[in-house]
């Protein structure tokens, strides 16, 4: 009778990490002890997108009690260099400014304190003086020759451009009968994970070393590039991180930077330092997935058949190169045919610095910029054609018999059948259900769409890919990149227990659980008896430089890699079984717990005591095999080569399929979008555990949905930033994420150890543009750019007039996107005559007591001043210095008030003008009209409330002035008012 053992890879096994993350037993960074005496950081961030630094005043911080260290750039430039870019470009990439900031939230000094609270305070009481430059938001107006240049090293803001060639795109172009070019805006976001940044650092100085804790997601390529900035070599920065991760979905590369400022301030402070990020931090300066400007063109016949495609990207990485950018741009460099069949591509690819966050990785990376203005164009083709869709999709795509197939570019895509997957999608998913919906809804009048969309998900990044930015012959002299190398240990304990360890940081995906289910499927032993340590030390533990948890390599390669060393150790296990049990290593099956006879199962041995042999009893083990005890492999899989001379990359090394169809309503009145049905087929290759894979895909396409509809990291004209805060940066909630059709396909890969590819990503490739696609169907339009906030799309429809205001109310005309002026006007009663109130408005005493804050008032000249004041938005309040002039003087009738405010949380100005005038009862009527304008956090912060902030304080100002005068006011009024708009004064 044979040993039976049920396989775990393939089942939903009850997973290994939720008891403790669902009991509140996670070890997140924040949960770890650390020494005793370690200090906290706090960071001065600039208000301006871009000024030089002309002074900072730290003396009252570093008077603080409880303040050791105020920290700038200049005093951390003997520590700490450049962080060095993946293009080699004079940028001055830091993790801290030197003389200028390039955006709102760089760092501009540290305040290392003995707790958090005190090192905030600290922030508050450092006083900078800035000079601002113009700035630039915009990718296209960067590229002007007139625009500011952010980088004089560079001479422009145009880091690269390189055009590439594939096939013979002219001929196409020339004898196409059709062309057609869709242009897209796609917006930055982020990831938003539940937990922000956080890093503990500590400098020995008797060996010149780092020990670094952080919850970064590498290390990859990004421990050389810090240890560089570090000044060290790469074997004095010990990187170690937390067991559990609270989510990053790619941007906790963004750590790094701030990995090399509190390095360099421990160093400084001779003592451990900690930081964690808040929430508004993390918003404004982590990392943002790059905002891109593509032009795509099709050449293509009468049947919708695509002969080539030109791509012009025009990709804004913000105001320095972070490594590993401009990654983002050539992620998917292989990949620019999608799905389908086209052998003739131009693509020019220019990289643009501007006056924002510098941008790193996000889920999809680099993903939905490609496949947004892709499929939009496949839905235009079809509807310029008056074809349906879904016949043009068909038609472009890859036959089912040429995998593996190369594309154009050079990607290798390793297995699929995407016709099939098309049409069990179609069939399980209830399309035809779908559009008799539609029909009936548009008989009733109303906005329904339907909406397609074809990806290939790339997965498990080839390190070469980023190279594709140098020419052959830079490439040719840096020397070739390429490959993709994965690690993993397996140990036995001397009671035959086993333990894994991987070079793979998990962010929620599960390691802990997938790990053992392959490992205790190739040993034949239960899965309490593997035990997985996720958290990495690079002093310890195997690791290479392509080591990490991105581009959803983890089930392709890492969990491939775990299989490859546990099935070489069980091999040599086999060996000491055999020599004992007097049988053939080949004839042994490792099942049900034991080392068995496959012929003979009652020839068998406890896999513990095979397993404990070389703790206990070294001897018994055979002089060729060796020690038993651990084994640790390396994988790199050969088809990911270095680019070739013709620019040819095979990007990624496993390509799974996404199909998604949806069908949804925009409603008239509100624009609102409801997603009636959504349908995603996944071809994943092998799936190691469908619960798992089946939570990837719906938390996919609920982050999917965010930058779809509710998300965009918003700047203004002037590079203020506009998201800081969850109720300007949106993201879905569980209310609003619909219901979702899953269906699978199974194609393994023939290049992997286990057949599976990656998951993770897909529906933030597929879904975004599957929504527009679906919105431009209902609403019957050719261009759409996201979010598709409801106030797009009721624009959008054009199928009814605004309703008339209320009563009373007049209509405000809208501000163009990006210009964050306020304005406003009013009146004011003074009981004083218009004499006696333009001595008032030259009184510092009377501007101390009237202006909303103000702790004093400076007289410089007849119409210059200077104040102190303390105001809040929201639930940010902050110093500022304000500095007021009056021009324009008709006295006593009326004046133009100019000034500026500063401060850490901000920066301001704005103008307006007085009128006095006599009334009936010998006092005075001030009339006033204002234009002004915030930055800094508190625009971030407070972007909503600012408006109505703008007019309580004004109003406020007018009413002490009217009290001090002796007119009528009402205080309490005035208090719930300031209140109930979250304004403090």
């Amino acid at each position: 009778m044979g040993i039976e053992h049920s396989r775990f890879v393939g089942q939903s096994v009850e997973r290994v990490e939720d008891a403790a993350l669902l009991s509140g037993r996670g070890r997140y960074i924040d949960d770890l002890g650390h020494k005793p005496g370690t200090l906290h950081a706090a960071i001065l961030r600039s208000p301006h997108a871009h000024a030089d630094i002309l002074g900072l005043d730290a003396d009252a911080a570093r008077a603080l009690p409880g303040v050791v260290a105020v920290l700038t750039g200049h005093d951390l430039a003997d520590v700490a260099g450049p962080l060095v870019p993946a293009l080699r470009a004079a940028v001055d990439a830091r993790a801290i400014a030197v003389d200028r900031v390039r955006y709102v939230g760089e760092p501009v000094a540290v305040v290392v304190a003995q707790d958090r609270y005190v090192a905030e305070d600290g922030c508050d009481l450092i006083e900078v003086e800035y000079r601002a430059r113009p700035a630039m938001v915009d990718p296209l107006a960067a590229l002007a020759e007139d625009a500011p240049v952010l980088h004089e090293g560079v001479g422009q803001n145009l880091v690269s451009d390189r055009a590439f060639r594939y096939g013979d795109p002219d001929a196409a172009f020339a004898q196409a009968r059709h062309t057609l070019s869709v242009t897209v805006r796609y917006p930055r976001n982020t990831g938003s994970p539940m937990e922000t940044y956080g890093v503990v650092a500590e400098y020995d100085p008797s060996d010149d070393s780092y020990d670094l804790l952080a919850n970064f997601q590498g290390p990859f390529s990004i421990h050389a590039v810090v240890a560089r900035a570090l000044k060290v070599p790469g074997n004095r920065l010990r990187l170690r991180t937390p067991p559990d991760s609270g989510g990053s979905f790619g941007v906790k590369q963004g750590v790094a930077p701030y990995a090399v400022l509190i390095c360099a301030a421990a160093r400084k402070v001779g003592r451990p330092v900690k930081w964690i990020e808040d929430r508004m931090e993390h918003l404004a300066a982590s990392v943002s997935a790059t905002n891109r400007v593509t032009t795509l063109t099709a050449a293509f016949d009468g049947e919708g058949r695509i002969a080539a495609l030109d791509w012009d990207q025009v990709e804004d990485c913000g105001a320095t190169l972070r490594a590993p950018e401009p990654a983002t741009l050539y992620r998917m460099h292989g990949n620019m045919t999608g799905a389908y069949a086209i052998r003739h591509v131009r693509i020019r690819n220019r990289v643009v610095v501007t006056n924002k966050t510098p941008t790193g990785l996000v889920r999809g990376f680099g993903g939905p910029q490609v496949y947004y203005p892709l499929e939009r164009l496949v839905q235009r083709i079809a509807a310029t054609l008056g074809l349906d869709p879904l016949d043009v999709i068909r038609r472009n795509l890859i036959p089912a018999d040429a995998f593996p197939y190369r594309t154009a570019t050079g990607a290798l895509y390793d297995s699929g059948d995407y016709q099939r997957a098309l049409d069990e999608a179609v069939r399980d998913g209830g399309l035809d259900a779908l559009r008799r919906r539609r029909e009936a809804a548009r008989a009733e009048g109303r906005l329904y769409g339907i909406g397609f969309t074809a990806a290939v998900e790339p997965s498990v990044s080839n390190m070469g890919y980023i190279t594709t930015v140098l020419t052959a012959a830079e490439r040719a002299k840096a020397g070739p990149k390429n490959g993709a190398q994965a690690t993993a240990t397996i140990t036995l304990d001397p009671v035959g227990s086993v333990t894994v360890q991987v070079a793979s940081v998990p962010q929620g995906q599960g390691h802990r659980t997938v790990l053992a289910q392959v490992v205790a499927d190739v040993f034949g032993i239960p899965l309490d008896q593997v035990r997985v340590t996720t958290d990495l030390d690079t002093a310890k533990d195997a690791w290479s430089i392509a080591s990490g948890n991105y581009s959803s390599r983890f089930a392709a390669a890492v969990a491939g890699v775990a299989y490859q060393a546990a099935t070489r150790l069980r091999d040599r296990l086999a060996q000491v079984a055999a020599a004992q049990l007097n049988v053939r290593a080949d004839d042994l099956v490792f099942a049900g717990g034991r080392v068995a006879s496959r012929t003979n199962p009652d020839a068998a041995l406890p896999f513990a005591r095979v397993a404990a042999t070389s703790h206990w009893s070294p001897g018994l083990v055979p002089d060729e095999v060796g020690s038993v005890i651990r084994e640790t492999a390396f994988w790199t899989p050969p088809e990911l080569a270095a680019p070739d001379e013709g620019d040819a990359v095979n990007s990624s090394l496993c390509h799974g399929f996404i199909f998604d169809f949806c069908g949804v309503e925009v409603d008239r009145a509100t624009g609102k979008l409801v997603i009636d049905r959504y349908v995603s087929m996944h071809d994943c290759g092998r799936i190691l555990h469908p619960g798992m894979v089946e939570g990837q895909v719906r938390g996919g396409f609920a982050q999917a949905l965010g930058a779809a509809v509710y998300e965009e990291l918003a700047y203004g004209e002037d590079g203020a930033f506009l998201s800081g805060t969850f109720a300007d940066y949106l993201l879905p909630t569980a209310t609003e994420i619909p219901d979702l059709v899953v269906l699978h396909l199974e194609s393994p890969s023939p290049f992997t150890p286990l057949g599976a590819k990656g998951v993770g990503e897909g529906n933030c490739m597929s879904t975004p543009v599957c929504l527009a696609n679906a919105v431009a169907d209902a609403l019957g339009i050719d261009a759409i750019d996201l979010p598709l906030t409801p106030a797009k799309l009721a624009a959008l429809s054009e199928r009814s007039d605004e309703p008339a205001p209320p009563q009373g109310r007049t209509v405000q005309a809208q501000a163009r996107p990006g210009d964050r002026t306020m304005r406003g006007e009013g009146e004011a009663r003074v009981a004083a005559a218009p004499e006696a109130v333009w001595a008032m408005l030259l009184d510092p005493a009377v501007l101390t007591s009237v202006i909303p804050g103000a702790h004093g008032v400076r007289k410089l000249s007849e119409t210059h001043f200077r104040a102190d004041v303390t105001l809040g938005v929201g639930p940010v309040k902050g110093r500022y210095k304000a500095d007021i002039t009056l021009s324009d003087l008709d006295p006593p009738r009326a004046a133009t008030l100019s000034g500026t405010v500063t401060g850490a949380l901000g920066n301001g100005g704005g103008s307006g003008r007085i009128t006095l005038a006599p009334d009936a009862r010998g006092g005075t009527r001030i009339g006033y009209a204002y234009e002004a304008s915030v930055g800094g956090k508190v625009a971030a912060v407070g972007g909503r409330l600012l408006d109505g902030a703008a007019r309580v304080i004004i109003g406020g100002f007018f009413s002490a002035l009217a009290r001090r005068a002796g007119g009528e006011s009402r205080p309490g009024l005035l208090r719930r008012l300031l209140a109930r708009l979250g304004v403090s004064a």
